[in-house]
């Protein structure tokens, strides 16, 4: 991801264009959600969430128990981008030829010939779901790795790209544990966001029982397609950032980090490994996005710390201390978030003048 998300440069400016597809962009995600809602109900932050990943072009692990609709709801999101979907249960003889594809021989029947094919694996679509990740081994946890990074895979010799756009949606389930091959960090680090799927309120968990035992088959509709959600990939890196905000995500990753002098005391006791500098990239990016899908053309404070817990929660590795007194990653961000000063790298404008004038 660091080679794919780059922060937007300061003083960069925006086009009149720009600020009309930004418009157009906060339309288009009012549809997509009017769509989602026929068929999921409730589920608002999630959807979110997998939308700023989407339109941020990376990657999601959704976790969840059983039955609150996580399959449906990637299948619906496919079907309302207009997007191939593809989904992959992940089991522990799973090998990485049966997601890839392999080469297969091939006669020809005219001249007798013999020539190696490549047959495409269900990998090659643009969103694919990764259903239970954790219970394959860790070799094909690797080749799923590379085409989430390069967006390629590798047979043999040769290399097959990727149909764009490429999104891996996975999930796992925080209840069984029994024969589960953990992800380990530095690929847990290549996702964007981990979103936990919650149990619905009562009144929506009553129209999700009342929904789906009727004969009831709502149509979604295609809101846009492949080429305008590329286009709306590069739209969302045009989106400014103040160096201000900028230096507030910078600040919120470092602070998890027990090695950096300026992280609090209660971080060097609960944490053993902070976020890298991939979680301040999803944080500025993660920003940009939620800013133009809401309609609005710059990243504010806000946008920073409503996608914090997405963006640092499985970035974060606590300490032995931490898991004996019930402490997880969530709270740490909690704390951090009330810590951390959103307005302590604000620079008084009389000194902006004075470096100006010095220099």
């Amino acid at each position: 991801m660091t080679d794919d998300i780059q922060a937007e440069k300061p003083g960069s400016s925006r086009s009149g264009s720009d600020v009309e597809e930004v418009n157009h962009l906060g339309r288009m995600y009012k549809r997509i959600r009017d769509e989602l809602a026929k068929v999921i109900v409730g589920q608002d932050e999630v959807i979110e969430q997998l939308l700023i990943v989407m339109f941020a072009n990376g990657h999601c692990i959704l976790e969840g128990v059983p039955g609150l609709a996580k399959t449906l709801m990637i299948s619906t999101l496919a079907r309302s981008l207009a997007l191939s979907f593809s989904r992959i249960q992940f089991t522990p003889d799973l090998m990485p030829s049966d997601i890839t594809g392999t080469e297969v021989i091939q006669e020809d029947r005219t001249t007798g010939s013999r020539e190696f094919k490549f047959l495409r694996g269900p990998i090659f679509a643009n969103v694919i779901l990764a259903d239970e990740i954790n219970r394959t081994p860790p070799k094909t946890q690797a080749a799923l790795l590379e085409a989430m990074q390069e967006r390629q895979v590798t047979v043999g010799t040769e290399r097959h790209e990727l149909v764009r756009p490429f999104f891996v949606l996975a999930t796992q389930n925080p209840i069984e544990q029994e024969g589960t091959y953990p992800l380990p960090e530095a690929q847990q680090d290549r996702f964007m966001f981990k979103v936990f799927v919650n149990y619905q309120s009562y009144e929506e968990e009553y129209a999700v029982a009342e929904q789906t035992t009727v004969d009831f088959d709502p149509q979604i509709n295609e809101v846009v397609g492949a080429e305008d959600i590329l286009a709306f990939q590069r739209l969302v890196r045009r989106v400014p950032i103040a160096p201000d905000v900028l230096r507030y995500a910078l600040n919120l990753a470092r602070a998890t980090r027990p090695q950096d002098p300026t992280s609090p005391d209660f971080i060097r006791k609960m944490i053993t490994w902070g976020a890298g500098p991939r979680a301040v990239q999803s944080l500025v990016l993660g920003a940009k996005t939620r800013a133009a899908l809401n309609g609005r053309h710059h990243a504010s404070v806000e946008d920073i710390r409503t996608i914090a817990h997405p963006v640092l929660r499985h970035r974060i590795v606590t300490s032995f201390s931490a898991e004996a007194e019930g402490y997880p990653p969530d709270r740490v961000v909690d704390d951090l978030l009330e810590q951390i000063d959103p307005h302590a790298t604000r620079v008084d404008r009389n000194d902006r003048y004075r470096k100006v004038l010095s220099s």
